[in-house]
């Protein structure tokens, strides 16, 4: 049999292939040494020095960094009939090494996709040169905010569910008021994507434009690193804006930014997908190898029945994953009529079912699977962190069922 949980390489194409392992090479050599190695840093070096330098310079080395940047500018040009399938494969490879770094680079992949798609000419010239130039540049999608994140994925298309970042137009300029969180790469960003309300007289659908937002803008100031259980090496950050003014030309998109972005939102649930399947596989490959080494009672852990039977359930699910995972990708670089509902069914299926991997994982190292230093805990902790990102479980489960069964699914009933 393939490797447990990867993709076999007959479904891959010869491009594929070769990323495949220059990704598993850079998270071999480089990434995986040093998380085994700095098991504390994650919790006790300040945010902004947690990161190594080198770590973001050899993923550019590499070209993980620049996927979804035009070939014109230097980029990874990448074939859109597998663009999403690609994004998946590189994104379970990498999140083997370290899921908070996976979740780093893929917002440069897909708000370069946002940029190609909406940003002037004159734009795309700036940033994407000013990204190849410089592989410590980190881009940030400012969309969630304190009051209100998934929960606005409710199917109810109203006025009150509107964005409480505002922007009003004035004088060639947009003026921009609100507060952002949980925005991943927040902490640490260069240039953000700003979504904000322009029209509260209709709902979220049609009243939501977006920016781009440099971050030495006048009125933008990043507040803080939110210290999370997982994925400590995305640094999520907050965001507050105060009359900051943005040019007419940073308009990417005015009053439909939320069903432009598709292109965004889209390959998003994918990427976070293969996220937690490679945590899950990285959980499996440690265990499989710690049972087949580790003697209890006189035998080896894999021989007593009761732990095989978990590693066999362990198995099982990476492998349903990764099959609905293709799926849905296959669904989304074809644009098929039933893409959104598969992507939201594989966010709610990877996250719960590699939250259960991990937790076998430290159900079978015993007393291990508490330490630090062993790294077990630190796969769990990066699995938790799933059932939240882009979108909760529950919004998400709301939204399959919308789609599955619109006219009785629920319905809005107004405000309180």
């Amino acid at each position: 049999m393939d490797k447990v949980g990867e993709l076999p390489d007959r479904f891959l194409t010869d491009e594929q292939r070769m990323m495949r392992e220059t990704c598993r090479r850079y998270v071999d050599r480089v990434v995986k040494p040093f998380i085994a190695a700095n098991r504390e840093r994650e919790w006790f070096v300040d945010p902004a020095e947690r990161t190594p330098p080198e770590i973001l310079e050899e993923a550019d080395a590499a070209g993980l960094r620049t996927l979804g940047v035009p070939a014109e500018y230097g980029g990874v040009d990448l074939d859109p009939a597998t663009e999403a399938q690609t994004f998946a494969i590189i994104a379970t490879e990498l999140s083997r090494g370290d899921t908070g770094l996976t979740i780093k680079l893929a917002q440069g992949w897909k708000i370069s996709i946002i940029l190609r798609e909406l940003a002037p000419k004159h734009l795309q010239d700036e940033w994407f040169g000013r990204f190849m130039a410089d592989p410590h540049l980190l881009m940030a999608h400012c969309l969630t905010e304190q009051r209100g994140a998934s929960d606005r994925w409710l199917p109810y298309n109203v006025p009150e569910a509107a964005m409480e970042t505002k922007a009003v137009h004035e004088d060639g300029h947009w003026r921009i008021n609100g507060r952002k969180q949980f925005i991943s790469n927040g902490y640490d960003a260069t240039l953000y994507v700003v979504y904000a309300n322009t029209d509260p007289s209709v709902g979220m659908l049609d009243g939501t434009s977006s920016f781009l937002v440099p971050r030495d803008t006048p009125g933008l100031e990043v507040t803080r690193c939110n210290e999370t259980l997982g994925g400590r090496y995305e640094n999520n950050g907050e965001i507050t804006f105060t009359d900051c003014r943005v040019p007419d030309d940073h308009l990417l998109a005015e009053g439909r930014a939320l069903t432009l972005a598709r292109n965004y939102f889209r390959p998003g649930k994918i990427t976070v997908a293969a996220g937690a399947l490679g945590v899950g596989i990285a959980a499996f490959e440690d265990t499989a190898r710690f049972v087949q080494e580790r003697v209890v009672g006189g035998r080896l852990l894999i021989k007593h029945q009761a732990v095989a039977g978990r590693l066999a359930d362990m198995a099982t699910k990476l492998e349903a994953v990764s099959a609905l995972l293709r799926r849905a990708a296959v669904a989304v670089d074809n644009d098929d009529p039933d893409t959104n509902t598969l992507c939201f069914m594989v966010k709610v299926f990877s996250a719960n079912s590699i939250v259960d991997v991990c937790h076998q994982a430290v159900e079978l190292h015993g007393g291990y699977g508490a330490m630090m230093e062993v790294g077990i805990e630190k796969y769990y902790r990066d699995a938790l962190l799933y059932l939240h990102t882009d979108s909760t479980t529950d919004i998400a489960n709301f939204k399959i069922v919308k789609d599955l069964f619109p006219q009785t699914a629920g319905a809005y009933a107004g405000p309180e």
